[in-house]
This record gives C-alpha cells, sequence and structure tokens, in this order.
C-alpha cells in the first residue's frame, strides 16, 4: 500500500498528461497548471489537484508548492493518502492533493467550504465517501474541497529539540495552509469565491480547524469555521511531544532527526503502530504541538484567542459521543451494576471517582440501565467537556459562536449506540445515502441531513447557520447556553445535560495525549 517516489507511483500520482481533454470533460486553470476534470450528477468534479510538491524530499519541512505544468493534468482520480497504519488505500509521501465539486466554472462567486478529515491526526483522507461534496456544491449553489496532509509521526512529529526542523511537530498543518492558499489563489477559477472561504472538520480535523483558528499563518485565508466532536482546548506540549518523538525515532531504528529522515518510509509507519509511551495505551499520538514557532498558543487555553474573535464559529457535538468506542460493549448488553464502576473508570478522563458519579447518575436518571450510564458518563467526562470549554472561552470574548448537540439516534443495533461520534458527518454533507452513513437513509434522517446541511451552508454564505427551516440559532452565551438540538424535531435547548456538565467540571478538564 505505500510507495514513497517508484515509478509506478510517481504516474499514479503525477499530474497525467492528456493530449486532447475529450469533449464536454471541464477544464479549469490553477496556478500551477490546467486540469481536467468530470461531469457527474450535475456538478463538475475535479479529484487528485496537486497543491504541493513530494514531501519525501524535505521529510518533517514545510512542504513547497508544486512546479507548474504545461499541457492539461487529469483530475479525474484520487489522490494517494498520506502514509498511515491500517491504510484503506493507495498511500504515499507524494500526498498533497485536493479535489473540488462545484455547480459551474463561471464567476458565480460562490461560497467555499474546505473539509478538514478525521482519523486523530492519524489516519484517513479527503476522498472518504461520505466527504463526497457533490450533495452540498448542487443543494447550496457552493464549491467544496477536501484534501489530503501528511499525518501522524510525519505531519506531526516534534523533532525541533531532536536536532529536527523547528516546525516539524505542524508540518501536517502547514500542509493545510499550502492547500488554503491554493484555494485563495485558483478557487475563482472553479466559481468559489476566495473572500468566503469556511473550514470545517470532524474529530482530527475539528481539532485542526481550532488550531489553524490559532495559527496567525492560517487565520487570513478563512473567514468562517465549524468544529465537529473537535475538542482540542490544548495541543501537545513541546516536552510531551518531544518523548513521543525519541520513543518512536528509537522504535524506527534511528538514532538523530537525520538518520530518521532518511529511513524507508515503511520502517516508520510499522513504528508509528507501536503503543503511546505517556498514555500506555494505543498508537502513538502526534498531535498539533506548541512549538513556539508555527503554534505559538493553544487553541483554548488559557482563553480564546481574541485574534480569532471575528471568525463566526460553530461547535458541535453528538449526545452519545462514545458510543464509537464502547459499541462492542454496548451491543453485547452485559453491564451490571457490579462492572460499571471498572468500565466507566476506563473511560473517564476527567478524574472524579466512578462510584460517586454512577451514584449521581441513578440520582438523576433513576429508569437507566447500567448500560445507559455507562454510555451517558464516559461521554459527559471525555468526549463533551473540551466542546463546552471551547463555547463557554468564545462566549467571555463576545465572538460570534454557535453550539449544536446531535440527538439523532443511529438505527444501528436497535439505537443502543445513540448518536456517536461520526454520525453528523453523513448529515453535514446530506449524505445519509453513501456508504458508511450509519444514520440509515429513511425519511427522517434525509430531512434531518437537508436541515443540518442547509445550516452549514448558511454559515459559508452569510457567516450565520440560522435558516428559515430551523427554529432561530441564538448565539451561545454563558447565562442561557443556547443550544441546537439536532434531531427529528430539532429545537433550541438552554443548557442541556446541565447536572450532568455541573458533576464534571468540579475537576479540570486535561486532554488526553497533550
Amino acid at each position: 500500500m505505500i510507495d514513497r517516489r517508484t515509478v509506478l507511483g510517481g504516474l499514479a500520482v503525477a499530474p497525467l498528461l492528456a493530449a486532447a481533454p475529450p469533449a464536454g470533460d471541464p477544464v479549469a486553470a490553477t496556478r500551477y497548471g490546467r486540469v481536467r476534470g468530470l461531469r457527474e450528477r450535475g456538478v463538475l468534479l475535479f479529484r487528485g489537484i496537486r497543491y504541493g510538491a513530494d514531501t519525501a524530499p524535505r521529510r518533517f519541512q514545510r512542504a513547497l508548492p508544486p512546479r507548474p505544468w504545461m499541457a492539461v493534468a487529469d483530475a479525474t482520480r484520487y489522490g494517494p493518502a498520506a502514509p498511515q497504519t491500517r491504510p484503506e488505500e493507495r498511500t504515499s509521501e507524494d500526498c498533497l492533493f485536493l479535489n473540488v465539486w462545484t455547480p459551474a466554472l463561471d464567476a458565480g462567486r460562490r461560497p467555499v467550504m474546505v473539509y478538514l478529515h478525521g482519523g486523530a491526526h492519524s489516519h484517513g483522507s479527503g476522498s472518504d465517501p461520505l466527504y463526497d461534496g457533490a450533495n452540498l456544491a448542487r443543494r447550496g449553489d457552493v464549491v467544496v474541497v477536501t484534501l489530503n496532509h501528511r499525518l501522524a509521526g510525519l505531519g506531526y512529529a516534534y523533532l525541533a529539540q531532536l536536532g529536527g526542523p523547528a516546525e516539524s511537530g505542524n508540518v501536517g498543518n502547514l500542509d493545510i495552509v499550502l492547500a488554503l492558499q491554493w484555494v485563495r489563489d485558483s478557487i475563482a477559477n472553479f466559481g468559489g469565491d476566495p473572500s468566503r472561504v469556511m473550514i470545517f472538520g470532524q474529530s482530527g480535523g475539528g481539532a485542526k480547524v481550532v488550531t489553524l483558528m490559532a495559527m496567525a499563518e492560517a487565520r487570513p485565508l478563512f473567514h468562517a469555521a465549524a468544529t465537529m466532536s473537535g475538542q482540542h482546548v490544548t495541543a501537545a506540549g513541546p516536552l510531551h511531544a518531544t518523548e513521543r518523538a525519541r520513543a518512536w525515532m528509537a522504535k524506527a531504528g534511528a538514532t538523530s532527526a537525520r538518520e530518521l529522515a532518511a529511513l524507508p518510509i515503511e520502517r516508520l509507519v510499522a513504528a508509528m503502530a507501536m503503543t503511546d509511551p505517556i498514555e500506555g495505551k494505543g498508537e502513538i499520538s502526534f498531535v498539533s504541538t506548541l512549538d513556539h514557532v508555527v503554534l505559538t498558543r493553544h487553541p483554548f487555553y488559557p482563553d480564546a484567542p481574541r485574534e480569532a474573535a471575528h471568525i463566526p464559529l460553530v461547535i458541535g457535538n453528538t449526545h452519545d459521543e462514545t458510543g464509537a468506542w464502547i459499541g462492542e460493549t454496548l451491543k453485547r448488553g452485559d453491564t451490571t451494576w457490579e462492572n460499571l464502576p471498572a468500565r466507566l473508570a476506563k473511560e473517564m478522563v476527567r478524574d472524579l471517582a466512578p462510584d460517586y458519579v454512577i451514584a449521581r447518575y441513578r440520582q438523576l436518571y433513576p429508569n437507566r440501565t447500567p448500560g445507559e450510564i455507562l454510555l451517558a458518563a464516559s461521554t459527559a467526562s471525555r468526549s463533551w467537556p473540551g466542546h463546552l470549554i471551547q463555547a463557554q472561552e468564545r462566549a467571555k470574548i463576545g465572538a460570534p459562536t454557535w453550539m449544536y448537540q446531535l440527538d439523532f439516534p443511529s438505527p444501528e443495533a436497535g439505537g443502543v449506540l445513540g448518536a456517536f461520534h461520526t454520525l453528523d458527518i453523513p448529515l453535514v454533507f446530506d449524505n445519509t445515502g453513501q456508504p458508511g452513513a450509519r444514520t440509515g437513509n429513511g425519511a427522517d434522517a434525509s430531512a434531518l441531513a437537508g436541515k443540518v446541511a442547509d445550516a452549514f451552508i448558511a454559515l459559508a454564505r452569510t457567516g450565520d447557520p440560522n435558516t428559515r427551516a430551523l427554529p432561530h440559532w441564538p448565539h451561545y452565551g454563558l447565562e442561557r447556553r443556547a443550544t441546537m438540538i439536532f434531531d427529528r424535531t430539532c429545537r433550541i435547548e438552554f443548557d442541556p445535560r446541565r447536572e450532568e456538565r455541573l458533576l464534571f467540571e468540579v475537576a479540570p478538564y486535561v486532554k488526553p495525549g497533550g
């Protein structure tokens, strides 16, 4: 699956030159050369447009723009994903490609929606079927962009204290900056408006969104933002990031950053599967780093960046985030009052006694089963606090912020998983009919997808997610904590799950991996 710069890989990922574009296929100009795309279902689609040069010769360094090309380059196939463990598609260090969906190549000056994929900074790409932008482009008369960038150790290993480049802990984010510069310079030729660019992302992608809001180099390149279950409050600190980089270097068999940069890519990827040396579980965690160069502050600590206060921001979470991780446990249905404390202790991030938490939940929800309390308490202690902190800190500086909560449950396993992590992706993209959409594609899911997608389109177009199809969506404030509940019936709730919030707020939130 991994190719570094082989002949076949190079042919697959370099712009393919066509002698003459077939009649009817759309051709658009970029800053670096022309590209030929496709017409699909009434939308023009360009896959695999190169926005950066091969990163292999510049491992752990800022990527360079591509060299211009003369003939028309083929843009009908997705480019490779970044090297990663457990890849589901072709990978290569030559991975700086983006995809564009647009209604027309005219002077329409449409809003531009740039999506940053999830995968914990270590997995995924912009070519997942759930991220297909055709429905959004068609529905909202917008231009949609998805992209690939460097991930895991290649994108976020902080080597500055080990003799490596100062920017190494954030080159994945700098790749995104390079892609946004491409949007600024070329998107008008695809019918887009470079003065109306919205970035949005889910999970790790949402974390990248809020990190870009804290990066001086990135902020001028976008004008609205949305983070979906991307609850980064802090980036990785440089000491922990150095410890991880040193452990990865040793696992790969390198004795210096220079040697690491010269190793075969297969050895680097194999080493990325090692257990995280700080958390003692999971794969080694590489994320954005407080490096004092590219990223000079944490995204939301000690406060929200005032320099980004003018950027409208939607913050979203799902009601039952942890259903994505404890799904098999929930499906088995074997959680009891006896084993609940141990199971909950493994999932909680805020440091409270499990028996105390369970007792309080039983007071609040006397009819809930042990499994239902496991799902609720693990979500409220692990996957909800960061979103609340983001919204609260923005409210303190009067920045335009809207919060949503997805309550619409997946029909999977009889609904026992609830509205789990990732379930909002097919709704935002109006893609409930795509493979992998675990919302189902019934009338309720389809109707909700239209409302959610329209709200995101409105944010891109006007800087405000309010639409006629939804009740009025107020800014999030500390007094009322207005939150849009996306469900079969959409509604505004003030301070939803208030008692759960108060229960866990007595303990500080420390993001895992920091």
